[in-house]
């Protein structure tokens, strides 16, 4: 009896596990849920990302040439200064002696010229008179009129007055030598002087203030001085960008850019690349510096005035909304194709590894395309079999979204554009799958 209801039960079992297997509930196939999309033309903005401050395009800093207490300071840090305008004054005591000095010297040496000059005219009238004299005596000599001794005094007179004629002008020569030293020495006074008043270099707004009145300050004259101020055009602003040496000879002079402003929130700028450095920023550092240390070359990316000038907020008592020293992010543009194109996680290659996290899916993706060295695939998705084929892809320039094929692919060719997951971890040639849109997909994902 037992045996017969064991044989049922088994039987009734049996039968179910049949009847599931017929419909499909147990046994069935395990079909992947792909999204698909059609390769097309597309144009693809390759972009270098670099982060940085702004900064005025141009930018003085001023510096005393002569060291002393300031004694007047007629400006404060945000004023908009002309050119030539006064700005400060450095006591000078010492240098207004020096100055004084120099005068009474050029006056003295002044007075030495005209002495001088009176000594030649005398000279020359003691000369013209033996002279005369001189040329009698030849005469009456000749005639033996007047004796030898009395020829020879007369002679020695008129070489003596000539002798004394030719020092008297040298020394007027001299004199004058000795004025424009003296000239001279007045002027570099005068310089020394004037150093102690210092003015606008150029028009600008005071950007930085760092003295106060009554500060003594350090002159520049034999070594570095004490910063006083800077001076910069703020209506021109730049952002100092560090370009890490991978990407550097993707950029050029003239590519435009995106800039993003952490303190403009949801606003972007454009701006042109102006100037490229030819040296590392870690070219003159320590010797001693990591080798595994970061090589960047900095890079200088105009802000176009055009862009900004409708945006609110920002510093309204400057000439631009932008203050130095704000944190950017600059997208240079470096290069741009228009031709067929795909999305990037569609592109996989043979070192497939598990991946969890979908947010760092596009920067696993575009870190590892790359290498054009290793091989890149994408699945072709075959509508009536509902089963997707791997094709091998030549690709070109990427950008946050979409890479270009150069080979492998049509237009209009069908290709499974995701799940990342699925695409580098699950597929292979011939999976069955199942097409399905991003909103299903992603919100049935979510619901899991």
């Amino acid at each position: 009896m037992k045996l017969k209801h064991i044989l049922i039960g088994a039987g009734a079992i049996i039968a179910l596990l049949i009847v599931l297997k017929l419909t499909g509930v147990i046994g069935k196939e395990q079909i992947e849920k792909v999204t698909v999309e059609k390769a097309g033309e597309k144009t693809v903005i390759e972009t270098v990302t670099a982060s940085g401050k702004i900064q005025p395009e141009t930018e003085v800093k001023l510096s005393s040439e002569v060291s002393g207490e300031v004694t007047e300071l007629l400006v404060k840090e945000g004023d908009v200064v002309k050119k030539g305008q006064l700005l400060c004054k450095v006591r000078p005591d010492i240098l207004q002696s020096g100055y004084e000095r120099a005068v009474a010297s050029y006056n003295s040496q002044k007075a030495s010229v005209a002495a001088s000059q009176q000594q030649l005219v005398q000279s020359q009238a003691n000369f013209v008179n033996a002279e005369a004299t001189y040329k009698r005596n030849v005469e009456l000599y000749n005639k033996k009129v007047i004796s030898a001794a009395e020829f020879d005094n007369a002679k020695a007179a008129y070489l003596t007055a000539k002798s004394t004629l030719a020092s008297s002008k040298e020394n007027v020569t001299g004199a004058k030598f000795g004025l424009e030293q003296s000239a001279a020495n007045v002027k570099e006074a005068g310089a020394n002087l004037a150093r102690t008043t210092i003015y606008a270099p150029v028009d600008g707004v005071v950007s930085k203030l760092s003295i106060e009145l009554g500060d003594r300050i350090l002159g520049t004259s034999q070594m570095a001085g004490t910063e006083i101020m800077r001076i910069s055009n703020l209506s021109s602003m730049e952002v100092n960008v560090d370009v890490n040496e991978n990407d550097i000879n993707r950029v050029t002079l003239g590519d435009s850019a995106t800039v993003e402003v952490d303190a403009f929130a949801g606003k972007k700028f454009r701006g042109v690349v102006t100037e490229i450095a030819s040296s590392s920023t870690n070219v003159g550092a320590a010797t001693t510096a990591s080798v595994d240390q970061v090589t960047n070359f900095s890079v200088k990316v105009r802000l176009l005035a055009e862009s900004y000038n409708t945006v609110k907020g920002g510093a309204k008592d400057l000439p631009s909304p932008f203050r130095p020293g704000l944190s950017a992010t600059v997208d240079i543009e470096s290069e741009t194709v228009k031709g067929l194109a795909v999305p990037i996680q569609a592109i996989f290659t043979d070192n497939k590894n598990d991946s969890g996290n979908s947010s760092e899916d596009t920067e696993k993706q575009k870190s590892k395309l790359n290498d054009k060295q290793i091989k890149q695939y994408v699945y072709l998705f075959d509508a009536k079999t509902s089963t997707v084929k791997k094709a091998e892809v030549n690709t070109g320039i990427q950008n946050d979204q979409f890479i270009i094929v150069k080979k492998g692919l049509k237009a209009g060719e069908q290709i499974v554009s995701g799940p990342y997951s699925a695409i580098q971890n699950k597929l292979k040639d011939g999976t069955k799958v199942e097409q399905t849109s991003k909103d299903k997909l992603f919100t049935t994902g979510s619901k899991k």
